[in-house]
């Protein structure tokens, strides 16, 4: 028995290495998924946009990953709480382009 369970950690342990990468980048540094920053503060704390909630104090508002398109989720945002001025994704700023057109 103890040998056989040597041999099933010595099979996932390097299983486990290779997906844990690949979890920690779901979300940027800062632990969301979504950041968007405001040109203008909002008096909304808890839009829902692309089927994600969001949480916005003044001019930022961060949310977690849904399964919509980030530009779909950034219009519907914009809709909610107004014009944006930077969009994250996992990190990651959008486009100059995908900005306007979230902005419309």
């Amino acid at each position: 028995m103890n040998r056989f369970a040597t041999i099933a950690l010595s099979t996932l342990l390097p299983l486990a290495a290779l997906a844990a990468p690949a979890a920690t980048q779901a979300t940027s540094s800062t632990g969301h998924y979504f950041e968007a920053t405001l040109t203008e503060p909002t008096d909304e704390t808890t839009p829902i946009a692309g089927g994600v909630v969001f949480r916005c104090d003044g001019e930022s508002c961060t949310g977690p990953r849904s399964g919509h398109r980030p530009l779909r989720v950034c219009t519907q945002l914009r809709r909610e709480v107004g014009q944006i001025a930077s969009f994250k994704v996992r990190g990651e700023l959008i486009s100059d382009e995908l900005l306007a057109r979230c902005n419309g």
